[in-house]
């Protein structure tokens, strides 16, 4: 009897959906699975904000140490979470098709006329990156932290005098709880491979890495190693205000990227298109953001944070 392959995830709503989606996949292959749900680190404390959680890794080391401990065989992840230095003996097995990679305004007013004021106006989020990119565009809005999972960060929403709060997209269409009284923020760009699921296993469990492999998007895969490539270059971490996005469109990839100060006040971007066989994308558009000042922005960044 083959084995009956044990799929690892958190235990929110979101990421049981994004872990049945891979089950219901793999069923499609005649693969064997069952659930295990573990509670995370990253999903317990629900006050401290995820830059002062040493945020590399906050929803995946309870995940990784399961794997390496042989309690399950592979795990479903949200891959904008996912540090671009996996851990030692866990590797990529598979990168699923990219959902809405868009980040969400909603309105904490079901009756508001979905229009962002100049002034006074109060944003919540725990994103460094969506705050640097809020206060670029504007300046004279103020911030408030926001944790939680997806339901609990909607309901604080709508319990708060907040104006508003940003969300991914994906996250919420998944799972049918994107609100009528929210807008897509077309000019702000997402964090590296935000959309994506990634199925991650042991180094040396072939049969586990092969099974999830047929559920591997090619596209989706090459965008998204671009993205945190690029990521990786610049800082490394996945709660930096640095965002990134690559589209393949007729045999070409167009990638946008780009790396705030903390404060929003400085930007330095990069937007290239590149051939898709060409190697190493998202090193070479991080170099052209550092040679362009981003690396002083970068600089003050990893101080901040020692």
């Amino acid at each position: 009897m083959e084995k009956i392959l044990r799929i690892g995830t958190r235990d929110s709503q979101l990421a049981v959906w994004q872990a049945t989606l891979v089950k219901d996949e793999l069923a499609k292959h005649g693969i064997a699975t069952e659930l295990v749900l573990i509670k995370s680190d990253g999903d317990i404390d629900l006050v401290t904000p995820l830059y002062e959680m040493g945020v590399q890794g906050v929803f995946t080391k309870t995940l990784d140490a399961a794997l390496l401990s042989g309690r399950i065989d592979i795990a479903v992840h949200s891959m904008k979470d996912v540090p671009t230095q996996l851990a030692k003996g866990i590797i990529q097995s598979a990168v699923l098709p990219r959902a809405n990679y868009k980040d969400l305004l909603i309105f904490r007013d079901s009756n508001s006329k979905f229009e962002i004021r100049e002034s006074d106006f109060v944003i919540a989020t725990s994103s460094i990156r969506r705050k640097a990119q809020w206060l670029n565009r504007y300046p004279n809005h103020s911030i408030e932290n926001l944790r939680g999972n997806v339901n609990t960060r909607l309901r604080k929403v709508a319990e708060s005098n907040w104006d508003g709060a940003i969300f991914a997209a994906a996250g919420l269409e998944r799972i049918g709880l994107r609100p009528a009284n929210s807008i897509e923020l077309d000019w702000m760009l997402p964090a590296p491979a935000q959309g994506a699921i990634m199925i991650v296993c042991r180094e040396n469990d072939t049969a586990a890495k092969e099974k999830c492999f047929v559920l591997n998007d090619e596209a989706t895969a090459i965008c998204v190693k671009a993205e945190r490539d690029f990521l990786k270059t610049l800082l490394g971490g996945c709660s930096t205000p640095i965002s990134a996005l690559a589209k393949t469109e007729n045999d070409q990839l167009h990638f946008n990227g780009n790396i705030f100060s903390l404060d929003g006040k400085e930007k330095v971007e990069v937007n290239k298109i590149f051939s898709m066989d060409e190697k190493n994308i998202g090193v070479i558009a991080a170099k052209e953001v550092l040679l362009n000042g981003g690396d002083k922005i970068a600089e003050v960044i990893r101080n901040a944070g020692k």
